[in-house]
């Protein structure tokens, strides 16, 4: 498409940007509820719920070494099945699985903003705000690629030091004994494991990062690696930080606080201010989130039309001289996260998602398409094409463990079947407009 605009760096900062949003500053309670307050039970919910991030991303990376073709997973498919596939991967992430997040987190950002600022928190407000955030995001990674870049490398920076501070602060003056590990080997119950679906939800967002894959420098070295470096990282800093707030705090104080312990850690160790800082922070780790999911939007239409698996494909395909970037791609990418930022509106205005929202459509349908290529990498194992037990053999095998955990998890959600519904519309239109496109092109 254009020439290389993005290093190693912003490719991890990338996932990590996208993966690590807000929702691991209000976890904390969540897991050590379901672990009956065990610490150690906890970080083993974490390792557990890690698998379909860490072994999806090493999986895939194993298909992200073959090709430096635009598109990502919609390459891969191509490469790994068929042109059907690959458009049904395509369709899903371009209308169902990014603008839905995109619309939902903007909006998350609009909440926090009005809570920084003091401002009068309607869903009307919180709205305007985070289309707001649309509109100058997808300005900013369309007009230029490596500005974009930048504010994901600054926004993931960021994001990571009040983690990282309140962390370290907790382990240093933190009770660690606190943390015993023979919670594991004595458990009674297996209810912490009703916490493994939720906490995967936290890990969501890695794949992302294959969409700029093609322009990312040396991609079939640097792509890989940082589906492998992200995944890693991001565990530790999940891990750490969790046990720095229970230990500092202790569990029994996380637990009945709720999302409020993050307020209370924060004056503690900052004083009054300290609230208002990791609010700034939080905001600002949601706004680079949905930045690293609009730089990924804006290329899937292109990605599709450049294989005539787009309708009006020559129009979306064209790139913009002036700015060397598929200009008619991200206005469609635009046009879609305002189509779904008005269902998000209405559904939550009418109450019609009980307890979810449309975020959810599309996450767990998207683990359950990706078991599709580690079969492939399981199969180039078996091939030898794929070198190594772990490479070709285990790391596909587990990372369709993971996948299968969140499947399991989502089937209590009483709208799982309605968003399925959703989803396989999508891609059944996807496979009825390739197979009608396929027969033009064979007359033409």
């Amino acid at each position: 498409m254009k020439k290389n605009e993005y290093g190693l760096f912003t490719a991890i900062a990338m996932i990590v940007g996208v993966v690590i949003g807000s929702g691991i500053f209000f976890k904390s309670d969540n897991i050590l509820v379901a672990t009956g307050g065990s610490i150690s039970l906890g970080v083993l919910v974490f390792c557990l719920a890690a698998i379909a991030i860490i072994f999806g991303s090493l999986t895939i990376s194993e298909l992200a070494s073959r090709t430096s073709q635009a598109g990502g997973v919609i390459s891969y498919a191509e490469d790994s099945y068929n042109k059907s596939v690959a458009c049904a991967f395509g369709w899903f992430q371009t209308f169902l699985y990014f603008p839905t997040l995109i619309a939902v987190v903007s909006w998350v950002a609009g909440i926090y903003i009005c809570m920084l600022f003091g401002l009068e928190s309607t869903l009307n407000v919180q709205i305007l705000i985070g289309l707001a955030i649309i509109i100058v995001l997808f300005i900013t990674n369309t007009l230029s690629a490596k500005l974009g870049g930048y504010f994901q490398n600054a926004s993931t920076i960021i994001k990571l030091l009040p983690l990282i501070f309140i962390a370290v602060v907790g382990l240093i003056f933190g009770d660690v004994s606190k943390v015993s590990f023979a919670d594991i080997t004595t458990m009674q119950s297996a209810g912490w494991i009703t916490a493994i679906a939720p906490i995967a939800f936290s890990f969501d967002g890695w794949i992302v990062a294959t969409s700029i894959g093609h322009e990312i420098k040396d991609s079939k070295r640097n792509l890989p690696k940082a589906l492998i470096i992200a995944p890693i990282f991001i565990l530790v800093v999940y891990i750490v930080y969790f046990v720095g707030v229970s230990t500092y705090l202790g569990p029994d104080a996380v637990m009945s606080l709720g999302d409020g312990h993050v307020d209370l850690i924060a004056n503690k160790i900052l004083g009054p201010l300290g609230a208002k800082i990791i609010l700034i922070f939080v905001i600002i780790s949601i706004i680079g989130t949905v930045n690293g999911l609009i730089l990924g939007l804006i290329r899937l239409p292109y990605s599709l039309a450049i294989r005539e698996m787009f309708p009006n494909s020559k129009r979306i395909s064209k790139l913009d001289q002036r700015i060397n970037m598929p200009l008619n791609s991200a206005f469609v990418g635009f046009a879609l996260c305002i189509f779904w930022t008005v269902v998000h509106y209405l559904t939550t205005k009418l109450g019609l998602l009980s307890n979810s929202d449309i975020s959810e459509i599309s996450i767990t349908v998207s683990y359950v398409m990706y078991i599709f290529l580690y079969v492939k990498v399981f199969k180039l194992g078996r091939e030898g094409e794929v070198k190594g037990l772990w490479r070709g053999t285990i790391n596909p095998i587990l990372a369709t463990f993971g996948s299968l955990i969140i499947l399991i998890g989502s089937l209590g959600n009483e709208l799982f079947w309605v968003y399925s519904l959703v989803c396989g519309f999508v891609i059944l239109a996807s496979i009825v407009f390739w197979r009608k496109r396929a027969g033009a092109l064979e007359l033409a």
